[in-house]
């Protein structure tokens, strides 16, 4: 790791990585290959992110792999993506174990084929013991994910198992996906696209952005030690003035 993460992380080291994958189909339209061949190569790139990341003690990397709103893609381009995500899961179980890596599995999981269900739950429970966590947001929405929160949350004021009163940020946040994780330090997103897209809206409350020109399939350790160094020369404020910051992180 660089010298410089080591000296500049201050009081805010970087734990939580959120990357928006974006670019797989430009990427292969511009060699002359169908949008799948985009997805393939997309894929090989995580296990080398999954490896810088552990190299940066970053202990928590999520990745926006298939949003709310993908459903609406060609039936072709989906029904590759939902074997994709199917294979992974068969082929990479056992590496995550071996690596120490938990996975989870965030989004309305409902859509999903009975097989494809299970392939989840099973390689969920595999990996429960990781000390790292990989976080996969497939038919994830940020929009949806604060529903369902405001759903489990009214449930509970009903059922008398909760005093409206004591509804505060910190329980609320309890009950979206994330929950037990800690808040994105910094998201990425590539093909140089600069929104959000309906990605962890809640949890990106105070998260750093950082905007690649490069499509995901070219996106690698090198570009990603390049976030990071970006990540470690900004101040994190959280609404304080930069004097003020700047004294707490003494």
């Amino acid at each position: 790791m660089a010298e410089t993460t080591d000296s500049c992380a201050g009081s805010h080291p970087l734990q939580h990585v959120a990357i928006i994958m974006d670019g797989n189909g430009r990427w292969a339209r511009a060699r002359g290959l169908g949008a799948v061949a985009g997805h393939n190569a997309g894929v090989e790139k995580v296990r080398g992110i999954l490896d810088a990341c552990q190299q940066h003690k970053i202990s928590t990397l999520t990745l926006f792999a298939f949003s709310s709103e993908n459903w609406q893609r060609p039936p072709a381009e989906v029904g590759a993506l939902m074997s994709l995500f199917a294979s992974y899961l068969k082929k990479e179980t056992r590496e995550l174990c071996r690596r120490d890596i938990r996975l989870r599995v965030i989004g309305e999981r409902n859509r999903f084929s009975a097989r494809l269900q299970k392939l989840i739950a099973d390689a969920e429970q595999a990996t429960a013991s990781g000390s790292f966590t990989l976080v996969l947001a497939v038919d994830y929405g940020g929009r949806w994910d604060i529903l369902q929160a405001a759903r489990q949350v009214a449930s509970l004021v009903r059922d008398e198992q909760l005093d409206c009163e004591k509804i505060d940020e910190a329980l609320f946040a309890s009950h979206l996906s994330l929950g037990d994780l800690p808040m994105p330090d910094l998201c990425i997103r590539t093909a140089g696209e600069q929104r959000i897209s309906n990605f962890l809206l809640w949890q990106m409350a105070y998260t750093e952005f950082y905007f690649a020109q490069c499509y995901w399939p070219d996106f690698d350790s090198a570009a990603l030690e390049q976030a990071v160094q970006d990540y470690y020369q900004r101040q994190r404020r959280f609404g304080l003035t930069h004097d003020v910051a700047e004294r707490q992180s003494a």
